[in-house]
């Protein structure tokens, strides 16, 4: 699809913080919110949940609002957004096993309630496999909120650059810097997969409220090229400029281009 048509919404949400911490804190608050919204209407929270360095003070605060003032994710069904391909869940660079570290096993929710890509199936059942992941998503009327990071080539979920608008949940490709800013934590470029599933960009702008949190100085030119540049595939990121439902979350560093 043409990216002409999309066209920068003139309802931009933009939220600056200090530091990274008040702003973690900030959106912690805000899904809170929205579960115990819904939790008042009787009503399932639905919630699209990132991985990576840039949530774990999200889901730290999350945590520390369940153990200590009461906050219940009794009525939270939780989408992730992407995983590895081929990882095993319990693979210490799995997300399903960053996601039991930082959130899951420290609150109660139920564990029919968390959904996160797979990837045991073979190649040939990826294509049915992702079919029914967003079938799963509209069973619960999509998602109510989406938290996402942004990486440094401009990527939401792995929806890499050249990712089209329309794109679904699929098998991707991981681009150079996405596997470079893994090393680390696989030990290693050649340990580090070079495919995984991800939530498409159409999957994603779905969602009733998005939060795109970006923390951290070595983010700043992604995060100006993503809220002013040209909206274009080749920085996925900049798809969100034209959603009136989206809102920017911003440390000062991470800012420092565009403020």
């Amino acid at each position: 699809m043409s990216t002409n048509s999309h066209k920068p919404s003139k309802d931009r949400i933009l939220n600056l913080f200090a530091n990274a911490t008040q702003a973690s804190i900030y959106v912690a608050q805000q899904i809170a919110a929205l579960i115990t919204q819904q939790q008042k209407q009787g009503k399932l929270a639905v919630l699209g949940l990132a991985t990576g360095n840039t949530p774990k003070r999200v889901y730290q605060e999350l945590v520390r609002l369940h153990q200590n003032e009461g906050l219940s994710f009794a009525n939270v069904v939780s989408f992730n957004l992407d995983e590895y391909y081929p990882i095993y869940p319990e693979d210490e660079q799995s997300y399903t096993y960053f996601m039991q570290e930082h959130l899951f096993k420290h609150v109660n929710i139920k564990p029919q309630h968390i959904h996160i890509p797979h990837t045991r199936c073979e190649t040939e059942d990826i294509l049915d496999y992702c079919k029914e992941f967003e079938d799963k998503i509209a069973s619960f009327g999509g998602l109510d909120l989406q938290l996402l990071g942004i990486g440094r080539n401009g990527h939401i979920g792995f929806n890499e650059p050249g990712s089209s608008f329309d794109s679904a949940t699929r098998l991707v490709n991981l681009h150079a810097v996405t596997r470079e800013d893994a090393q680390a934590d696989f030990g290693g470029l050649d340990q580090v997969p070079q495919q995984a599933v991800s939530m498409g960009v159409n999957t994603i702008r779905q969602a009733k409220r998005i939060l795109l949190l970006a923390l951290g100085e070595r983010k700043s030119e992604i995060v100006s090229k993503a809220l002013q540049g040209e909206i274009t595939p080749e920085v996925p990121a900049s798809f969100l400029q034209s959603l009136a439902q989206v809102e920017y979350v911003l440390d000062h560093e991470a800012a420092g281009e565009i403020i």
